[in-house]
């Protein structure tokens, strides 16, 4: 298989209307707007996205809506994550029917199965199709058995499409010795940070990334991706900190905080699905004045416009 490096991947959320159903409308401007603005790849709908209050028709709608609007212009990776094994493979195969480039999922969730349950599940997604298979981590503690070193490497050894890892967690010690240990068995297999923390793990052979945060500020996140990619560590280390602040901003509320950071910079993608709250107008207003004293978001793109 030829390797499939996908670079700075985006990850877009999915836009709400007020009556909850998905806003196909604003979906459409979302996807204008990261394939304008520095998107190497768009990877949905990943768990900032609200994955897990999607049905599986409305997941499916999701990743055939992008296919079909970006035409090839960048690989889209179908992220199929569920607590089912069967559910899971069945979106990964329509993903590959409707012409995504790529599968990422991570461990069932909500319930606690053995680790060797675990391994199965992953083969199985991955060995579904035949597209390139990222595992990723999952994106919240206790939501289930973890992603451990061992597991990975167990998939890494019986899935021939295994290309890489998502990881969100951040565990720097997980990550090395996946990427270490992972290459020992695939000379090719990639890490990409899905946390916008870029550098850290670009230090131990980080790759790409998958950004969330490249909704709010594509700029920044293009400039930490492509001086690590050039090893500049040192160069990257303030662009790197920039984000962080951006970060930190805005993860307290969760969804409803990168929903309102990026209304703030006028691209209104709606409420965050119930049960999820939205912010209150007194916090839209507080995190909308934060985000304008950061002397680094000055130079990012406002509305809906593209030229990056």
């Amino acid at each position: 298989m030829t390797t499939f490096k996908p670079g700075l991947v985006h990850a877009p959320v999915t836009p709400f209307k007020s009556d909850q159903s998905i806003d196909f409308d604003a979906y459409e401007k979302l996807l204008e707007f990261h394939l304008g603005n520095g998107a190497d790849g768009l990877a949905l709908p990943m768990p900032h996205a609200e994955d897990v209050s999607l049905s599986d028709v409305e997941c499916r709608k999701l990743i055939r809506f992008a296919v079909q609007h970006v035409k090839g212009r960048v690989p889209v990776i179908a992220h199929v994550s569920d607590a089912g094994t069967g559910i899971a493979v069945d979106r990964a195969r329509y993903a590959q029917d409707v012409g995504a480039a790529a599968i990422a999922s991570h461990p069932p969730y909500f319930w606690h199965p053995t680790t060797a349950t675990v391994t199965e599940h992953i083969v199985q997604v991955a060995t579904s199709t035949r597209l390139p298979f990222f595992m990723c981590s999952p994106p919240v503690e206790d939501v289930g058995t973890p992603l451990t070193s061992s597991i990975a490497l167990k998939v890494i050894e019986r899935a021939q499409n295994v290309t890489g890892l998502f990881d969100t967690n951040m565990d720097w010690v997980f990550m090395t010795e996946v990427l270490s240990m992972g290459r020992r068995i695939r000379s090719d297999f990639q890490l990409l940070p899905a946390a916008d923390y870029i550098l850290p793990a670009a230090a131990i052979g980080a790759t790409g990334a998958v950004s969330p945060l490249a909704s709010i500020a594509p700029r920044l996140v293009r400039e930490v991706h492509e001086l690590c990619a050039r090893q500049q560590f040192m160069e990257a280390r303030k662009p790197q900190e920039e984000l962080a602040a951006l970060h930190y901003a805005i993860k307290s509320a969760g969804f409803a905080g990168l929903k309102g950071a990026i209304r703030a910079m006028g691209r209104d993608c709606g409420e965050p699905r119930a049960p999820v709250r939205g912010l209150t107008q007194a916090q839209q207003d507080t995190l909308a004045e934060e985000i304008a004293s950061m002397p680094f978001m000055r130079r990012e793109p406002r509305g809906w416009r593209e030229g990056f």
